[in-house]
């Protein structure tokens, strides 16, 4: 048995002769950063996530860093944001010169309790910065009263929907990871920014070039963050296959639940879907007892699986000066300790999500 915890090679197989000449096109053209090839595919996912403008960038940190540019934080201002998340979350707020505040995560969904994060407001904060984690969208509403922007962290929920509405159209901008293994993914670092709103747009376009709106005439201070017409060109040959993708991704989601629940196996919590969300499952992590060795044991019969993430932001080295210490955010460090995602991407069979939820009864003393 060996069932990886994601591989790109079967999507690669199935689409390479599609992407082989997407890329000999750019190659070409001789135009590889920027230009219409970007223009392109920034025109084309913008009408798939629902939004009036998104703006190709090199990679997801840096559209969480630019969407805060965009804002104008900087030092003296505060940004709440949960500790349960990939390091780019909060240290894009550090990189403003900003002070990342952390919340904690409602336990079933792994994403910001709103009313946790309502009450850590002080008249420092100047946005709010929700995770949409494991690909299911943070509950939003509470944060409407909320008087400043909220920007969404998407990185891992492009497709994710909550009574309809997309993730990334939300708040007042979405930022988007295309790293290799997000649901749509480039061949290297990709990023978008979305927003609904023209002069944010306009100001992220600037922000990403060294804040020039033409070239060698500077206005503000950006950086250099453009997405490459490579990378546009190969995620604009993945986007029309994104739905199906998304939709198996569902359907591996509910045979892995179906298959752990009619078990009974009490030691492993699924993951929660609360009503009217749309899950889009960029990764299936369950909580489990005995996680560790748990993990060893799918590994010795050839299961990947991966822990994201075995230490929260409040207990990483470099936010030590925050001073929260181990205990601040108990649903948090629970999680830390819990998780186990498993394997997840679109070409997986249903006879390999069998063998894994076979392979965790057979740990734990279910069945045979």
């Amino acid at each position: 048995m060996n069932i990886p915890s994601f591989t790109l090679s079967r999507q690669v197989e199935a689409l390479g002769p599609e992407i082989e000449a997407a890329i000999a096109k750019v190659i070409a053209s001789g135009q590889f950063v920027l230009g219409p090839k970007v223009q392109q595919f920034e025109t084309e996912v913008a009408r798939v996530i629902g939004a009036s403008h998104a703006i190709g960038v090199a990679n997801g940190s840096d559209a969480l860093y630019l969407a805060l540019m965009a804002l104008g934080i900087g030092p003296g201002d505060e940004v709440i944001t949960t500790p349960f998340t990939f390091f780019a979350t909060a240290g894009s707020i550090l990189r403003t010169g900003a002070k990342p505040v952390f919340s904690d995560i409602q336990l079933d969904t792994f994403n910001m309790d709103p009313d946790l994060a309502l009450a850590r407001v002080t008249p420092r904060t100047r946005a709010m910065l929700p995770v949409h984690l494991f690909g299911l969208m943070a509950d939003m509403s509470p944060l409407s009263r909320f008087s400043g922007p909220v920007v969404e962290d998407a990185a891992q929920a492009i497709g994710a929907t909550v009574n309809g509405q997309p993730a990334g159209t939300v708040g007042a901008m979405g930022c988007f990871s295309f790293f290799p293994t997000k649901n749509l993914g480039a061949f290297g670092d990709a990023g978008l920014v979305t927003t609904n709103d023209d002069g944010l747009a306009s100001n992220l376009k600037v922000l990403r070039v060294h804040g020039a709106s033409k070239k060698y005439y500077h206005e503000h201070l950006g950086i250099n963050s453009r997405l490459d017409a490579l990378q546009a060109a190969i995620l604009s040959v993945k986007l029309p296959y994104l739905a199906a993708w998304t939709e198996r991704r569902i359907a591996v989601a509910a045979r892995y639940t179906k298959g752990l629940v009619d078990i009974g196996i009490s030691e492993v919590v699924p993951p929660s879907v609360p009503e009217g969300y749309r899950h889009v499952f960029h990764q299936y992590t369950i909580r489990a007892d005995k996680r560790d060795a748990l993990a060893q044991a799918l590994k010795e019969e050839g299961i990947g699986s991966t822990v994201y993430y075995p230490t929260s932001l409040h207990l990483q080295p470099i936010f030590a000066d925050l001073g929260y210490g181990s205990g601040a955010f108990p649903h948090s460090e629970e999680a830390e300790a819990t998780v186990l995602s498993l394997p997840m991407f679109p070409e997986l069979e249903d006879d390999e999500v069998d063998q894994v939820v076979e392979s965790i009864a057979r740990f734990y003393g279910y069945g045979h």
